[in-house]
């Protein structure tokens, strides 16, 4: 790997994202050598990759390279490669580049969508936890559009602007109402060779509302707001096939679509090599201790979404989301030093700070402690905390610019085929 030798410690992350992220801000030229890996030279800010797959955002506004985060530090290294596996007993890892040798390993892997086993719904659906599938899916969306304007038999056309997201979570919600907007807004005024209310959206979950994570006010106002733009809901309701573009669920209803994404749920992402009892395969997340350290280890730590630490209020560990992973590397950079320095490591506590999801202009709910807010404050506070989390500040300016200018002009002006989907799908898929 070609990383020169240090009279400091080398602690080793696996992953940018916001785990990797928010451990390495704050190992900064401190007495250790820092070195950062991913399989990408970018962060990706996955809260707002719908915006990327609906024509709101360009990708580069939600993406930062991870060298120029490390640019200014004294310690810091980074390294694109593919961390195969963990030789815990000689404190290695092994990468498609080399190998490594590290004082403290940091896995920070996140999260990969969870299929739940359906063979044909991984083979045949779109999903989206990188750029590139968020890409993927914008191509979708208007490679169907602009075969139904040419489409004249009308069962192929209605399948082509059928449009079914299975999981009615952030992700799905947020989706299902960019798709709602797309319609209500571009479509009609772009596409005058169909009528735009031909073009439906299904928001499929299993369980009995939307938004189940988020309080029953919130999931309240969301399925109020997606049912007035005009997305159909279906609850109790879980997928079992999508093949030959047919969504097959247990209720026995099939819907037609040609455009069918997979939000459902997510699990670990683990790396080969360390012990079998460390990792819990339901969810494909290591088992962790207060200190973030993982079961049968004293110098390997995992934090974020591959991290399952119980506790009284988390028995099920922290929710996969943004803040658990901020700020597990936050007190583990702390520990860290705590340990070199020969002082005892602090417990991990989690500070909930709320939940949010947008489902259109002017649309959003946030729970907050045991507050809910709706409406336009609550999109507010939304569009305000994203852009505080966005990492650098021409990202952070160019977000607001564009959400400014689809504002006021109700456009989203990202709607390009940059690279098409449907016909390269064999071959441009992304591996998570």
């Amino acid at each position: 790997m070609n990383i020169p030798d240090s009279k400091d410690p080398r602690v080793v992350v696996i992953g940018g994202g916001f785990g990797g992220m928010s451990v390495t801000r704050k190992l900064l030229n401190k007495p250790v050598q820092l070195v950062l890996i991913d399989k990408r030279n970018y962060h990706t800010f996955q809260p707002l990759l719908y915006q990327v797959s609906t024509s709101g955002l360009e990708p580069d506004s939600i993406a930062f390279p991870l060298r120029k985060f490390l640019n200014r530090s004294k310690n810091g290294y980074f390294r694109m490669a593919e961390v195969n596996q963990i030789h815990a007993e000689k404190h290695l890892i092994e990468t498609n580049i080399g190998t490594l040798n590290y004082d403290y390993l940091v896995i920070a892997t996140g999260s990969k969508t969870n299929f739940f086993g359906n063979e044909n719904v991984e083979k045949n659906a779109v999903w989206m936890k990188t750029v590139p599938q968020a890409l993927n899916l914008r191509s979708l969306i208007f490679e169907s559009l602009e075969q139904a304007a040419i489409t004249e038999e009308k069962e192929k056309r209605k399948a082509l602007l059928t449009f079914v997201i299975a999981g009615a979570g952030p992700t799905g919600v947020e989706l299902s109402g960019a798709i709602a907007e797309l319609r209500n807004h571009i479509i009609k005024k772009d596409y005058k060779d169909f009528d735009a209310s031909e073009l439906e959206i299904h928001l499929i979950e299993g369980a009995n509302r939307v938004l189940p994570p988020m309080s029953e006010e919130s999931s309240a106002d969301a399925h109020k707001y997606l049912t007035e733009m005009g997305v159909q809901i279906h609850l109790e309701t879980m997928v079992k096939d999508y093949k030959n573009c047919e969504v097959t669920t247990n209720n026995g209803e099939t819907i037609s679509s040609e455009n069918f994404i997979w939000s459902a749920g997510v699990h670990g992402a683990p790396v080969q090599g360390l012990k079998a009892e460390s990792l819990i395969n339901c969810a494909n997340r290591y088992k962790v201790n207060t200190f973030n350290q993982v079961e049968g280890y004293e110098n390997v730590f995992a934090i974020g979404d591959i991290a399952l630490m119980h506790s009284v209020d988390y028995p099920k560990g922290h929710p996969m989301v943004a803040q658990p992973a901020i700020q597990q590397g936050r007190q583990l950079a702390k520990n860290i030093l705590n340990i070199i320095k020969g002082e005892k490591m602090q417990p991990f506590e989690y500070n909930d700070k709320g939940s949010m999801a947008t489902i259109g202009r002017n649309k959003a709910v946030v729970d907050i402690g045991k507050f809910q807010l709706g409406g336009f404050i609550a999109w507010y506070i939304w569009m305000f905390v994203h852009l505080w989390f966005l990492i650098g500040i021409k990202n952070r300016l160019v977000t607001f610019l564009n959400w400014v200018y689809n504002y006021i002009n109700y456009d989203r002006s990202e709607r390009l085929i940059i690279r098409p989907f449907k016909r390269n799908r064999a071959k441009m898929e992304d591996v998570e």
